[in-house]
């Protein structure tokens, strides 16, 4: 079978609506939703709903009638039913998947753990205190937040590299409640692997609900489960939006879409490891890939690696359908535009696989995550090195950064003022407050530096 994976040659003027089009439909706003879930969606509800529909009639029903709405829903959208007593996942259990766990694995866990402790201790931000001038001392305070919810996938497969990139973030920060969501599927709340290693990271409160309903329950609170100050982690469309619908009642890491990766290659790289780097990131199904080179002749060698890969993996069908969907590989005219369009896309992961990848990093500017070199592929920032792989996805790199410990902290501006400071700053705060025409803020600066008219 020929893969029918888009070739863009940039001197085609519509090339950029071309890319810019298949990635709308991969966001948020483009509503990718299998032909299974769109028909469950027809059953439980009695008609074809748009996805922020359905997340709007769920977070209000759990917002209303609580666990009992969660239940229904998990019985009617997973096709499980709970009695109340099932939902969180006891110690015994927890205690017991970890007895049962492979050593190896579990090591590999403790290891991994180490390398985001590592890092993420690093770059915590740190209180600070300064005197700009006599009299007065200004000042900045983290604290972390209380109570947090993480979300992990596990419809498709289990994910103990999330429970990894979202909960020892948060330890880091000094988050002292952390409450895991996960589909009571045989990859989430019942897959022994996972409750492993939320043995292993010390999560003590599990609890088998996934989806928008899930996303609700920590939100809101539910009987059983208390409301949480901020939600994070990844998931499927409906968490996307659930997340963003009740973002204001909690802080949200972000509204992520699927997983994505560009790739920079000049002629020094090797196609078999280009390839397998698309093909990493296709096989979450879906998932976006794309190359970008200026080399003559590369994108047809990484298309027969391509080939070859893939019909050798035991996820190639559903990584074969996301290049064909979602894939491109686009000739560029140099490295210049090979950035630009880096740029323009803002992804979520961005290889840099040129002979100096330092030399072009300064012109990289819009990018989630930046892997620098031929050896290191994507896969270690996702499973191992230390940054959490909770990115920013469908071009919000721009603007947004992936998740860290310092996320989990929340800062509070400290003001001190003597009244030697406070006659200083006393003209300004008069003037300001004369020209707003607020007196109160006026008196509040007088009565405390001479004896003020009534």
């Amino acid at each position: 079978m020929t893969l029918k994976i888009r070739r863009i040659d940039c001197s085609r003027e519509d090339a950029r609506e071309v890319i810019a089009a298949g990635r709308n439909e991969l966001s948020p706003r483009g509503n990718v939703v299998s032909p299974e879930g769109k028909a469950r969606t027809a059953a439980v509800f009695g008609e074809p709903l748009s996805p922020e529909q359905v997340v709007h009639r769920i977070c209000g029903d759990v917002a209303s009638r609580g666990l009992a709405a969660v239940l229904d829903y998990t019985r009617k959208l997973d096709k499980v039913d709970l009695r109340p007593d099932q939902v969180r996942v006891s110690a015994a259990e927890l205690e017991d998947a970890h007895r049962k766990a492979d050593p190896d694995y579990l090591n590999t866990i403790a290891r991994v753990r180490e390398n985001v402790l590592a890092y993420q201790r690093a770059i915590l931000n740190h209180d600070l205190a300064i005197e700009p001038q006599p009299g007065v001392k200004l000042g900045l305070r983290y604290l972390p937040l209380r109570r947090v919810g993480v979300c992990i996938p596990g419809g498709a497969a289990a994910y103990p590299s999330s429970l990894l990139m979202t909960v020892v973030p948060a330890r880091a920060a000094g988050v002292s409640e952390i409450a895991v969501v996960v589909p009571p599927t045989k990859f989430g709340g019942y897959n022994p692997d996972l409750l492993a290693a939320c043995h292993e990271l010390g999560v003590t409160e599990v609890h088998r609900i996934g989806g928008a309903q899930a996303v609700a329950a920590l939100a809101y609170g539910v009987e059983g489960v208390a409301a949480v100050d901020k939600i994070v982690g990844p998931g499927n469309l409906f968490v996307a939006l659930a997340k963003k619908h009740v973002y204001g009642e909690v802080d949200i890491d972000s509204i992520a879409g699927p997983s994505e990766v560009v790739l920079i290659a000049d002629d020094s790289a090797d196609p078999r490891f280009v390839a397998s780097d698309l093909i990493s990131q296709a096989e979450h199904s879906p998932g976006a890939s794309i190359l970008l080179t200026w080399a003559p002749g590369l994108a047809e060698k990484v298309v027969s690696a391509l080939e070859t890969q893939l019909a050798h993996l035991s996820r190639g069908d559903l990584a074969r359908d996301s290049l064909e969907r979602f894939g491109a590989l686009i000739q560029c005219r140099d490295e210049s535009q090979a950035v630009e369009l880096s740029n323009q896309f803002a992804p979520e992961h961005l290889h840099v696989s040129t002979a100096d990848p330092q030399r072009l990093l300064p012109r990289l500017v819009n990018a989630g995550a930046v892997f620098l070199g031929h050896y290191t592929p994507v896969a270690v920032g996702d499973y191992a090195a230390g940054p959490s792989h909770v990115l920013p996805t469908s071009g919000t790199a721009r603007w947004a950064s992936g998740l860290s410990a310092n996320d989990f902290l929340r800062r509070s501006s400290l003001i001190s003022v003597d009244p030697t400071g406070l006659a200083r700053l006393a003209p300004d705060v008069r003037r300001l407050a004369d020209v707003e025409g607020l007196s109160a803020h006026r008196y509040s600066v007088d009565v405390r530096i001479e004896e003020p008219k009534p």
